[in-house]
């Protein structure tokens, strides 16, 4: 399989997993019509690279804000800013991905569109994306996604098609559009491409501020954490990234366990951006760079996102909120520390809160 690769800069310290080993190896990762070798190519991207990346969708993006609540941080005892991609171009951090692995298609693959899957962030961040260059979209959403990703999808000109609330029948569903298109595939989380593109937002935070002991991200399918430690290990060394997801749907707290990954039996969790599993690009990253995951539970969801929308007056999903409840839930972990959370996104229906 090879020999084992350790991502260049610090290594990080496996708090709560020592049994773990390197997973990178020198091997192919297949998607739709575009073939990666994860050895290879993350290699090659040292800061000049990155920078090259960042530069890329710099045109397209917002460059979006870092808030500080005084009473948060007495909550979590420690200095927490929010990198706030609640109010990023379709409100989420996801049009950071999309746009960087789009701007990667030659003229003529851009000409046949591009297809994914996604419950609604992506699909927007898709669909915009899309538009802004010109490509037709074809966007696969699961028939539970919320109402108000859909209508976003929709006024984006992305063409749904619906599914049922599955992995493989997402899957499916993309395979045959793929097939009857030639568009090209662009995985939510998993596309290498879109794992850079995602990483940007580490990139502007630790642009914005400096010496963070932490930043703390939700783990859903990947390509978001992924990418912060890609670009943290780059130009911020000595921060650790911690992962944040719910008890109802931990996979990947269980994959760094055991070193495989993991899948959920259900999916009961209000923060629907996060119902995904890891997948074979950006496991590898994740288990080499991550410190810890940390669960936490609805109801603490459900009490950090109020607690941002009352004291903070911003909007965030339920996605958002299991990264900042993580700092809430852990404060003698984080007691002193300076944390840095990304904030996902704040596509929230409003006709449909938790609280």
């Amino acid at each position: 399989m090879g020999e084992k690769f350790i991502l260049s800069s610090a290594e990080r310290s496996p708090i709560f997993y020592p049994e773990r080993q390197s997973l990178f190896r020198n091997e192919k990762a297949f998607f739709g019509s575009r073939t990666f070798s994860i050895f290879t190519k993350i290699n090659f991207m040292n800061k000049k690279d990155l920078q090259e990346v960042y530069n890329n969708v710099k045109p397209h993006i917002h460059k979006t804000p870092v808030l500080h609540s005084r009473l948060i941080d007495d909550l979590a005892e420690c200095k927490v800013y929010l990198k706030c991609e609640n109010f990023q171009k379709a409100g989420a951090y996801k049009i950071r991905g999309a746009t960087n692995a789009i701007l990667k298609l030659s003229e003529k693959e851009r000409s046949r569109g591009v297809v994914t899957h996604s419950s609604g962030n992506f699909a927007q961040a898709v669909s915009l994306a899309a538009k802004n260059l010109g490509v037709p979209a074809y966007i696969v959403m699961p028939t539970n996604a919320p109402k108000i990703k859909k209508s976003g999808t929709i006024s984006y000109d992305g063409i749904i098609t619906e599914c049922e609330p599955t992995i493989a029948a997402r899957e499916r569903e993309s395979s045959r559009i793929q097939q009857e298109t030639g568009a090209s595939f662009l995985h939510p989380s998993n596309d290498i491409d879109v794992i850079y593109g995602q990483g940007t937002a580490c990139f502007e935070l630790l642009s914005q501020e400096t010496d963070f002991d932490y930043i703390i991200c939700p783990v859903g399918g990947g390509g978001l954490i992924a990418g912060t430690c890609l670009f943290a290990n780059e130009f911020s060394p000595k921060t650790k990234i911690i992962g944040a997801e719910p008890f109802e749907v931990d996979d990947a707290y269980r994959s760094l366990k055991s070193g495989k990954i993991e899948t959920n039996a259900t999916a009961n969790t209000i923060a629907d951006g996060l119902r995904t599993n890891l997948g074979s690009n950006n496991f590898p990253i994740i288990s080499e760079h991550v410190s810890h995951i940390i669960r936490v539970s609805e109801d603490e969801i459900i009490d950090a996102m109020k607690l941002v929308w009352e004291r903070m007056k911003i909007i965030i999903e339920p996605s958002s909120a299991v990264a900042v409840a993580a700092v809430l839930r852990e404060t003698t972990f984080f007691k002193g520390k300076k944390v840095g959370i990304i904030i996902s996104g704040g596509n929230v229906d409003l006709e449909n809160l938790p609280f």
